[in-house]
């Protein structure tokens, strides 16, 4: 019996005026970003419709922004009466299948992914702190390599395990260049410096982490109603308690991807529908194995698209 996921988008997807045609069209679906203007005290759904993009990309509104849109495009998307079997989302993402799971309410998301982006935000002086993609070089080979310059004082981690030869390392400014040296020289065929404004997803991100408890410690977490796959261990996670201690850990842990999307076809999932803006996780999806079927929902033209597709298929 095959099996479907809801995959949903992190950081980096965002895009102004995401999520516009629908709200403008729909007015059950307008009202989730009132709400989110609502429950941050912020005109959110204004930035997300119209910019200015700069403002758009800080971490703190990105996050509420990709969880609003998403959501309002999945609940456009289930009114044609599509279950999903799995969910997960790539770091933030993550937190928008946890309010698909019915873990957390909307609005509580919305307040989550907010304070998270500002944890993040100021858990490291500007500056201080970096990412970058290395491509054509195995983990084995790259956790060596991060260990090594960690050695020297410099941390730097795996912080995005993506899909085969694209991982991402997350530290402060000199372990992530020194290591992207040495990815070099142990084979790396390219070192990336990504535009971001923190070393996400590294160990630097353990005072934000402690932060973001009090936060998760406030708000009501239930069970989740279908199983979500874990960030941080890529297995499916149900209970409420335990979700929360690996959203802490997510801050300062790997996101495992690759990990994730393979335990999810080994459970049975052949079809994967991204929803939300871009298409990047649809894009991983085919580089962890070509075999399998992927979608993405952005919009009511590719809404239609999916559905036809799963009705041929059901024929």
């Amino acid at each position: 019996m095959s099996k479907l996921a809801f995959v949903f988008p992190g950081q980096g997807s965002q895009t102004v005026g995401m999520g516009k045609e629908l709200a403008e069209k729909h007015p059950e679906i307008m009202e989730y970003f009132l709400k989110a203007d609502q429950r941050l005290n912020v005109p959110l759904s204004n930035l997300i419709f119209e910019g200015p993009k700069e403002e758009l990309t800080l971490t703190y509104n990105t996050q509420p922004a990709l969880l609003t849109t998403s959501i309002a495009i999945l609940d456009f998307f289930q009114q044609s009466g599509v279950k999903a079997d799995f969910v997960a989302g790539h770091s933030l993402g993550e937190y928008t299948a946890l309010v698909a799971a019915g873990v957390l309410s909307f609005e509580d998301g919305v307040y989550a992914v907010r304070k998270r982006g500002e944890f993040m935000e100021h858990a490291v002086p500007n500056g201080e702190g970096s990412m970058a993609a290395v491509l054509g070089l195995d983990r084995d080979a790259l956790q060596k390599v991060t260990e090594e310059v960690s050695a020297t004082g410099m941390p730097v981690s795996l912080a995005n395990l993506n899909c085969p030869g694209q991982i991402v390392i997350s530290g402060s400014r000199e372990g992530v260049e020194a290591a992207g040296v040495k990815a070099k020289e142990a084979g790396a065929k390219r070192v990336l410096p990504l535009e971001v404004s923190g070393p996400f997803h590294s160990t630097l991100m353990k005072p934000a982490a402690n932060q973001l408890r009090e936060v998760l410690d406030g708000l009501e977490m239930k069970n989740a109603e279908i199983p979500v796959i874990a960030n941080v261990t890529a297995e499916p996670i149900s209970a409420s308690l335990e979700i929360k201690d690996k959203l802490i850990e997510q801050l300062y842990s790997p996101v495992l991807w690759e990990d994730s999307v393979e335990k999810m076809i080994s459970l049975g999932v052949d079809t994967f529908i991204e929803i939300g803006p871009g298409k990047v996780l649809s894009g991983l999806i085919k580089k962890i194995d070509k075999t399998v079927k992927t979608f993405s929902v952005s919009d009511e033209a590719s809404a239609q698209t999916v559905l036809d597709a799963l009705k041929e298929e059901k024929l």
